[in-house]
């Protein structure tokens, strides 16, 4: 196809972009030089310059250096958004190493394959998570853990009242390769050298359920961070210059949050207003009070926001750039946001494998509401057959396929996954995709079944293939169903053994350390069967529309007559 959608680019986004021969921590370092006096983070009230946090990656590198991490070594950061975050996150990159990011709310059965899968060495965690690692440490290749607390990162009399809040809780016990954050830093360890890593070296194993549900480390270089980092800059036109504030509720260790608020945060030398997780009420209340310009979320977020009780146009009118991802942006939400904040706010598509960003719409020019937009600079994308890989005419449907260099360069360990999603260059998303005449493209079908909820990627076959452990299930079919406020919902449904007895009880009870909390289903509905094809597959599809059926029928009846 044409690239016809380069005529719909804003004013001052190029095609093209000249991609420097620099890694992710030498944009870092020349924040710290340029900036040094700029605050780089707010934390509940505790701010952090670009010169201190320089000095503490710095510190914390040296430690991590003396403990004995190197070029290659695969460091797992398993934490919320702390400014220890983004210190763990620069000092492995000074070092070399390989980051993994881990989601803090995987259970020990997620933590262990994810730690095994990339041999993880190194963990920096978070220390109210130390009894589920510790469950795991033994069946892993981890040899040492760093452990950070949030009291670490708060003012003064916020960090008292941390303390006589959690005194009840039974401390750390010191234990060989325990080591404790503060206590590193003390240390004053002389600076260690930068390694001399190239743009090439693999900076993150981003781990995703891909296009196949099967967990993957995606194999994302500092040249993949790099240009995804000035392909969003320039999208967004935001420079160093720009004296942006970054609302950062999204989490670091997602490729979203890690692009939109860590990096670009870095690129544009912003001010970073650190959340742990979504909460409403502190959201509204920080945004009220640091003015954040910039706001990266999920559809459900901005719902959340405008929604808020009391809330008025000036209490969040600072917000003037949001890009939504994750999930479709309603019609009425976009509007209703961009009413409140006088900002814009357009929907736009990525993935883990693409660093994320590939696909966003113009922020002032044409925009097509329904569409994800169109593809950012030095980014192709096309439909093509799912079967016969070659490209569709225009407004078919077919798999949408990207080409760019944001792209990963493959799955760790893994070559056969990965010549499955790459075709003569292109990767395949495995996402159901129309493109018009204008290049704008729209989701038509989330392949392979993935359930978006609160912009967390959720995959049913994992789901299903705990369920189907318990004794009293013959089968189990998952699917994201409609939901007003996250999105989707997880809905589970459950045929039981001949004469065996179950309730949702029962199976979320069943679920609890086994699956992480977004994952556990929040609907269930048992049957005496599930509808099947000829060959014996459960027929999701089938499900989905009587779901779609009832919620249709149900707007009906609370429609007005």
């Amino acid at each position: 196809m044409s690239k016809k959608w380069q005529e719909f680019y804003d004013e001052g986004v190029p095609l093209h972009l000249e991609y420097p021969e620099k890694t992710i921590y030498e944009f870092f370092e020349e924040a710290v030089t340029a900036s040094p006096n700029r605050p780089a983070t707010f934390f509940f009230g505790k701010k952090t310059t670009y010169g201190q946090l320089g000095k503490q990656v710095e510190e914390f590198a040296s430690a991590l250096a003396s403990l004995g991490v190197s070029n290659g070594d695969r460091v797992a950061l398993i934490l919320p958004n702390l400014p220890g975050y983004a210190v763990a996150h620069f000092a492995a990159m000074k070092l070399g190493a390989i980051l993994v990011p881990t989601n803090p709310l995987y259970v020990e059965r997620e933590l262990k394959l994810q730690l095994n899968d990339s041999s993880v060495e190194t963990v920096v965690c978070l220390d109210l998570l130390h009894p589920r690692l510790s469950s795991v440490i033994p069946e892993t290749s981890v040899k040492r853990v760093i452990y950070m607390g949030i009291q670490d990162f708060l003012p003064f009399p916020l960090k008292i009242g941390y303390r006589i809040k959690n005194r009840g809780k039974a401390p750390i016990e010191p234990g060989e390769n325990i080591y404790f954050y503060r206590e590193l830093l003390k240390k004053r360890l002389p600076v260690t050298q930068t390694h001399s890593t190239t743009p090439d070296d693999i900076a993150i194993l981003l781990y995703t359920g891909g296009t196949t549900g099967i967990s993957k480390g995606a194999v994302l270089t500092h040249r993949n961070l790099v240009a995804n980092v000035l392909q969003t800059g320039r999208w967004m036109g935001v420079s160093g210059e720009s004296r942006e504030t970054i609302l950062s509720v999204l989490p670091f260790f997602h490729s979203y949050g890690m692009t939109t608020s860590l990096h670009l945060g870095i690129l544009s030398r912003a001010t970073l207003i650190l959340l742990p997780r979504f909460d409403l009420a502190d959201v509204v209340k920080r945004i009220k009070k640091h003015r954040p310009t910039i706001f990266c979320g999920v559809p459900s977020m901005y719902n959340s926001v405008t929604r808020f009780p009391g809330i008025v146009s000036e209490d969040i009118n600072s917000i003037r750039l949001c890009v939504s991802g994750g999930a479709a942006l309603p019609e009425d939400v976009q509007i209703r946001f961009e009413k409140m904040t006088g900002g814009r706010l357009v929907e736009g598509y990525g993935l883990s494998e693409t660093s994320p960003v590939a696909i966003v719409n113009p922020l002032y020019g044409k925009r097509k509401l329904g569409s994800i937009g169109i593809p950012i600079s030095d980014t192709e994308a096309r439909i093509v057959d799912p079967d016969t890989r070659t490209e569709l005419e225009t407004g078919e449907v077919g798999e949408l396929a990207l080409r760019g260099p944001q792209v990963m360069r493959e799955y760790w360990n893994m070559p056969e996954e990965t010549d499955q999603v790459f075709a003569n260059g292109w990767f395949l998303t495995g996402d159901l995709a129309t493109q018009d005449g204008d290049g704008f493209v729209s989701i038509v079908d989330r392949a392979k079944d993935i359930i978006i909820s609160a912009g967390m990627n959720i995959y049913p076959r994992e789901i299903e293939e705990v369920l189907m452990t318990h004794p009293s299930i013959s089968e189990v079919a998952v699917l994201g169903v409609p939901s007003r406020v996250r999105e989707e919902v997880v809905k589970a449904f459950i045929v039981i053994l001949e004469d065996a007895e179950l309730s949702k009880m029962d199976v979320v009870e069943f679920c609890i350390g086994k699956l992480a909390k977004h994952k556990i289903p929040k609907q269930f509905e048992f049957r005496s069967e599930l509808p099947k094809s000829s060959i014996g597959k459960i027929l999701k599809r089938v499900l989905m529309d009587e779901e779609r059926e009832k919620a249709d029928a149900k707007l009906h009846r609370q429609s007005p007559s």
